[in-house]
């Protein structure tokens, strides 16, 4: 696809992701929007429809879902995008391997580089998933495994990352080919064909639902009823106190563990050399910003917060492939503004290509996920995973792996 079409396409998904992502953002819009956002609101009638019979065929077993024999943490949300789902996703795998667990992440590999039409039409079951970490080494790049794959296998050594849209598929091949006995699954929450042991949702406290519309029309991949389904909600992106979401989410689970935690930044890291640098290093400094991200304005308040001044923000739509020319117009923007360093986030860095030197420094933010309270909540869920009896293939109990 020429690039100049991937940019029109990115613009129009970066206007509709503004107009459709926040409560009250649809206001005051011209004729001609307000035509555009009436027929994506039919468009989301008839996708809630297809939703709602999809439930009901997996509710009636019409649609099978697949035990593994082995645990199976979902961890997803009901919006699309947003929520920072990849350091929770992070914080357990790392919990559970220390724990003595053999982990693995499955992963759909969203935005990945896809094999050739005639192999995924002819042969999708013959294909076998790709392996973006066996757990000793990293050995696929983010084009091929994709951006948060890739990004896991780098800061989980000792954990597997398998990607393939059939989830199934990939944790049988984690469980044969690798041994694993405790299957992380990303982005799982929808992904009903396979059998959850414990379902994690997330909710972003600054924008739970959305404008409470579904796709395309909101930002809604499923009913927010759907948290009933959660045994633990995450509260994101929270400052301390989020008892008005805690309320909304009251509202359709009693009974889940709540959690709401921050993500916290811990380092700045050089996207070429790998140098490290403290946080006070942004205090009084003069930056410049490039993202493909859902959300932009999170990470580039983040660096006002810790004292940078930043002058300009270059943005792009989330999953953005990037090319050399992109990169350096980036880095020359930056010299022109007499920036000190081009700053993005982990998830781009992933994305740059290779260059043999940069007018001023590219450093990438490296954030962690911090547990602001029910703490307690999170190490239960650990330790449930930990000490469960992992169903058999038939669907009952069998002996404990441990």
């Amino acid at each position: 696809m020429a690039k100049h079409k991937v940019r029109r396409i990115e613009r129009l998904e970066r206007y509709l992701v503004q107009i459709i992502q926040e409560p009250g953002a649809d206001e005051n819009q011209p004729l001609s929007v307000k035509l555009l956002l009436a027929f994506l609101y039919a468009i989301s009638v008839f996708f809630w429809i297809a939703v709602k019979i999809r439930a009901f065929l997996y509710a009636i077993g019409a649609l099978r879902r697949f035990p593994l024999g082995c645990q199976v943490i979902s961890v997803g949300n009901v919006t699309a995008g947003g929520t920072g789902k990849t350091p929770v996703v992070e914080i357990f795998a790392r919990e559970l391997r220390d724990a003595g667990r053999k982990v693995a992440i499955l992963s759909r590999g969203y935005r990945k580089k896809e094999s050739p039409w005639r192999e995924r039409v002819l042969s999708p079951a013959a294909t076998p998933p790709r392996v973006v970490s066996d757990g000793k080494r990293v050995l696929l790049t983010a084009e091929l495994g994709g951006d948060e794959p890739y990004m896991l296998a780098s800061n989980l050594p000792g954990v597997c990352v398998v990607v393939d849209k059939n989830r199934v598929k990939a944790g049988r091949w984690a469980i044969s080919r690798f041994g694993c006995d405790t299957l992380i699954l990303d982005d799982g929450f929808q992904y009903k064909k396979l059998r959850h042991s414990l379902e994690v949702c997330l909710v972003d406290k600054t924008n739970p639902f959305g404008n409470g519309h579904m796709l395309p029309r909101g930002i809604l991949r499923e009913p927010v009823s759907s948290i009933s389904r959660a045994d633990f909600i995450f509260i994101t992106k929270s400052d301390g106190d989020s008892s008005e979401v805690r309320e909304l989410v009251r509202d359709w689970n009693q009974t889940a563990e709540i959690i709401e935690c921050r993500h916290a930044p811990r380092l700045l890291r050089e996207v070429y050399t790998r140098e490290e640098l403290p946080l006070s290093w942004l205090k009084g400094k003069t930056l410049t910003t490039l993202s493909g991200i859902a959300v932009p304005q999170g990470f580039e308040n983040s660096l006002r917060k810790l004292g940078a001044r930043v002058v300009y923000c270059g943005r792009y739509a989330d999953h953005h492939r990037y090319d050399a020319t992109e990169i350096l117009e980036a880095l020359n923007r930056a010299a022109d503004c007499g920036a000190d360093a081009l700053l993005t986030t982990e998830k781009d860095a992933v994305r740059f290509p290779k260059l043999e030197r940069t007018p001023v420094p590219v450093y990438y933010l490296r954030v962690d996920i911090e547990i602001l309270s029910g703490a307690e909540n999170f190490r239960d869920a650990v330790d449930r995973i930990i000490h469960a009896r992992p169903k058999g293939r038939d669907g009952r109990k069998g002996k404990s792996s441990l």
